[in-house]
């Protein structure tokens, strides 16, 4: 299927809530997923996003963390310990998927969070400068969609920084700690982001990782909510949408009691739409797709049984790609399960499912 539009004007068309060529697509394998593609057969020099033809999502990250030392603690040929310069010791996998064990912060009370704090300044060298200028004008000129990565909220806070039963047990007993390192995050990010602006680096959309549910249930109240979060989310889309930039945000798990107020404060994307936590892919289009676009929504346990999740692609994609406002992706990431050769199908029958001609 010879594509006629750039990734870039596929997915401006999608935010747009108009019809494209097809939709875009594109999914995150883990690093042991890749692993095995290349055992089967992908060459170790080319990426898996050109191997396959997904679109191109170019991505701009920079560095507010408080940047304590980094050091590896442990290392065998199963895994890695590492400490992060969040101050996070994680244990690390080497050839399975997943996320990290998350062994020890640094991070623990407002103390301690204060002597963080004063190490996140939003100090030019914070921002890989050289990595920009020399891709910039490659992403340009191939129609990348340029996306730039924040790093605040909820999830990074909690798993990143703190510990998730810290985090929770705060947000009750020591609000104001919380929200001062909810809000520090983000300004530190806005300030660092406004410098890449004003160099004359411009993105199309910025995204953040906040994953707020599990299955079925949120990790806080809809009150809660709105006291912590909703105003930090706003705050990101107004200063985004001042730039004529549109916004995506990343969150797992069963957030249903929260897109009305996403919507409200004006998301134009939400990610992942995990089904098997609760989420609806078909119902979120029906009352929100003249709102807000969707990514994702494959439902990936059905990676494990391969005519299931093409049947599942057959009921969904038509109905998501309508008037727009959709790209094509798994409800997470691709597990190592899946094989080249099935992630090559999911691709081709994404591409011939969402095609609008």
């Amino acid at each position: 299927m010879q594509d006629r539009l750039t990734s870039y004007e596929r997915m401006k068309r999608m935010y747009e809530h108009r019809e494209a060529d097809r939709v875009p697509v594109m999914d995150t394998p883990w690093a042991s997923t890749i692993e095995r593609w290349q055992r089967e057969g992908m060459p170790q020099k080319i990426s898996y996003v050109d191997y396959f033809g997904l679109d191109r999502i170019a991505s701009i990250s920079i560095d507010n963390s408080p940047r304590f030392p980094e050091e590896i603690v442990e290392e065998t040929d199963e895994y890695t310990i590492v400490k992060t310069s969040w101050g996070a010791t994680l244990k690390n996998w080497k050839h399975t998927g997943g996320v990290p064990e998350f062994l020890d912060f640094t991070i623990k009370d407002k103390s301690s969070w204060e002597t963080a704090k004063a190490r996140m300044q939003p100090t030019s060298d914070r921002i890989d400068w050289k990595y920009i200028k020399r891709n910039y004008p490659t992403w340009r000129k191939k129609g990348a969609w340029i996306r730039a990565e924040f790093w605040f909220g909820f999830d990074v806070t909690h798993s990143w920084a703190v510990g998730t039963t810290r985090l929770l047990i705060a947000m009750i007993e020591q609000p104001d700690w919380v929200k001062d390192m909810f809000s520090h995050f983000l300004e530190t990010h806005l300030d660092l982001y406004d410098q890449v602006w004003d160099a004359g680096y411009h993105f199309d959309e910025i995204s953040w990782p906040d994953d707020m549910g599990y299955k079925e249930a949120q990790f806080f109240s809809l009150d809660m909510y709105r006291e912590f979060l909703k105003p930090l989310h706003k705050r990101a889309v107004e200063w985004a949408h001042g730039k004529g930039v549109k916004v995506r945000l990343h969150s797992c798990g069963d957030i249903r009691p929260f897109v009305p107020e996403l919507v409200e404060i004006g998301l134009d994307m939400l990610n992942p739409l995990e089904v098997k936590a609760g989420m609806d892919p078909l119902a979120l289009k029906k009352t929100y797709g003249d709102r807000l676009a969707f990514d994702g929504g494959l439902n990936a346990v059905l990676y494990e049984s391969p005519e299931k999740m093409w049947a599942e692609m057959e009921r969904v994609i038509p109905v998501m790609k309508e008037n727009g406002g959709y790209v094509a992706a798994s409800d997470h990431s691709v597990p190592e399960s899946v094989s080249l050769e099935d992630f090559r199908h999911f691709v081709y029958l994404a591409k011939k499912l969402g095609s609008y001609t």
